[in-house]
């Protein structure tokens, strides 16, 4: 779900890139390409839908930053150690018998003068 949500937010980002240049301005920017008279929307059409359009597009992204945000943070309390399993990574070891230990429970005696 995250990779493709950082797919969407480079698609958003190309596309609000391009429909902030293609804005008008008082530079004109590259606004000034696409024959503001000769448009689809008019002379005074294409500020406006580029305006909205600006906008929405701005929405999603923010909308969409704030989403991965909340995915990353969500798996950064997760830990790759957490999914370890022990037992498969170290092999059983064979204990090795083990060998009866001397009775230590009596001290020894003292040795006696003649």
């Amino acid at each position: 779900m995250a990779s493709t949500l950082i797919i969407v937010q480079f698609v958003l980002a190309i596309v609000i890139t391009i429909a902030i240049l293609l804005q008008k301005s008082s530079s004109m920017g590259l606004g000034a390409y696409s024959g503001s008279n000769d448009s689809m929307f008019g002379a005074k059409g294409p500020a406006n839908f580029l305006t909205k359009f600006t906008f929405i597009i701005g929405f999603g992204l923010v909308l969409n930053t704030l989403v991965l945000g909340y995915i990353y943070n969500e798996q950064q309390q997760k830990s790759v150690v957490d999914d370890v399993q022990i037992n498969k990574l170290v092999p059983a070891v064979p204990q090795a018998p083990l060998k009866k230990a001397a009775d230590t429970t009596k001290a020894p005696a003292a040795p006696t003068s003649k």
